[in-house]
């Protein structure tokens, strides 16, 4: 049985981490010490769920959670501090810190050690999060105790629903584009201007007109999908720019 900690300060360890090619000490005064901190911690790095919806949710929120007093956002896996650095790279997560628990000293003495030995894993961190405020633990989201690696309350959104009830979530903005186009430049200038973050697909480095044709059933750009809805080309996108602001 994993135990809740709420109410309990953090333990007080000393991380091994890597900086520009040099080891450096983090104590857990010192990451969590006057600071509103959200931690989540995971099986370990380059993992399917943990590199496909746990890191990318909590590094697409980070500004949303600052936004609402958080000041950091720690990601800890049992795992040395060369993987976690690397796994950090691979991932892009630069809104995170990412804190190796090579030994796992912080996980067992949080009681969150989990033996993972039929994977070939050993003991890993059992997956959860919290919500830590000058080193006393206010909120747990510990995972239930199933079979497998279940991920059902440990993900950002609940913590942000937690931590700010009823804010809303960010929007999924994608657009697919081309070089020198530039009602693609309009259409970027427009959802910056509405504060609307977007990843940017651009045609024969990221997709082929094909992928085009298959997504969005046109080959004109820009096309602009949010959150799953195919809003279409850059007047289209004014238009639903108005009705939402309108909404």
């Amino acid at each position: 049985m994993y135990a809740n900690q709420e109410g309990n300060r953090v333990p007080d360890v000393v991380f091994r981490t890597r900086s520009d090619h040099d080891w450096e000490n983090v104590s857990t005064p010192g990451l969590f010490g006057g600071k509103t901190v959200i931690v989540f911690s995971l099986p370990g790095a380059f993992t399917p769920t943990c590199s496909s919806s746990h890191v990318p949710r909590y590094n697409q929120l980070a500004d949303t959670f600052r936004r609402h007093g958080v000041d950091e956002i720690v990601c800890i896996s049992v795992n040395d501090a060369f993987v976690m650095n690397q796994w950090q790279e691979d991932q892009q997560a630069w809104n995170l810190r990412f804190i190796p628990d090579g030994n796992g000293e912080f996980t067992e003495r949080m009681g969150m050690l989990t033996d993972k030995g039929e994977l070939g894993f050993g003991r890993r961190s059992w997956r959860y999060s919290m919500l830590v405020r000058d080193g006393v633990i206010e909120k747990m989201f510990i995972e239930p105790e199933v079979p497998g690696d279940p991920y059902e309350v440990s993900d950002a959104d609940t913590m942000l629903r937690y931590l700010a009830p009823g804010t809303p979530r960010p929007l999924d903005a994608t657009l697919f584009t081309r070089k020198g186009c530039g009602h693609c430049a309009r259409a970027k200038q427009a959802l910056e201007a509405n504060g609307i973050p977007f990843e940017e697909l651009v045609l024969n480095r990221d997709f082929t007109d094909r992928t085009l044709r298959a997504v969005a059933g046109r080959t004109s750009f820009p096309q602009v999908f949010v959150n799953g809805e195919h809003v279409g080309g850059a007047d289209d996108l004014e238009v639903w720019l108005k009705a939402r602001k309108a909404a």
